[in-house]
C-alpha cells in the first residue's frame, strides 16, 4: 500500500474513542492530525493528551495543528446550523501566515504517511476538515476518503 494514496478524515461527533481507534485500524492509519481550533473535549478520551496518549498506545502517530482549526465564530456558525457561514469565515482564516504554514505542514505529513484529519462533527459536509482536506489534496493529488466510526 502507498502511504499518501488517500488522505481520510474522521469526526468523533457520537462515537467512543473505541470506535474511533477501531476505524482508524481498519483504514490502516499512522497519523492522525488533529485540526481542531480547541483540542479538548467533553467526550471522554478526545482531550489532546488523553487522545495522543491512547493513539501513541495503539501504535498510532499524532500530530495537532491548531491553525488548521475554525475559529470560535465559524464553530458558532454551525452550531446555529449556517455552515456557509463557517465556510466563509474558513476561508478567510486559511489565508493566514500561521495557518498556511501549518497547511503545508499538513501537506508534508499526508505525504509521508497513511494520515487522517479528526476533528468533532460526525458528518464531514458541516465540519471545516472537510475544507482542510481540499486544500491538502490539492497540494498532494490524493484521493479524500471520509471515515465513519459509527458504520
Amino acid at each position: 500500500m502507498i502511504s499518501g494514496a488517500e488522505l481520510l478524515t474522521i469526526g468523533y461527533e457520537g462515537t467512543t474513542l473505541a470506535q474511533v481507534i477501531a476505524a482508524l485500524h481498519a483504514a490502516q492509519v499512522e497519523l492522525v492530525i488533529d485540526v481542531r481550533a480547541v483540542p479538548s473535549s467533553r467526550k471522554p478520551g478526545f482531550s489532546k493528551r488523553l487522545l495522543a496518549g491512547s493513539l501513541q498506545a495503539e501504535k498510532i502517530s499524532y500530530l495537532h495543528l491548531q491553525a488548521l482549526g475554525t475559529p470560535k465564530a465559524g464553530r458558532d456558525a454551525v452550531r446555529t446550523g449556517n455552515v456557509g457561514h463557517m465556510h466563509t469565515i474558513f476561508r478567510a482564516h486559511i489565508a493566514s501566515d500561521q495557518a498556511q504554514a501549518e497547511l503545508a505542514q499538513a501537506s508534508t505529513a499526508a505525504r509521508a504517511n497513511r494520515a487522517c484529519l479528526l476533528c468533532f462533527e460526525h458528518d464531514h459536509r458541516r465540519c471545516h476538515r472537510s475544507l482542510v482536506a481540499e486544500l491538502i489534496t490539492a497540494a498532494t493529488g490524493q484521493r479524500i476518503v471520509h471515515l465513519d466510526p459509527l458504520a
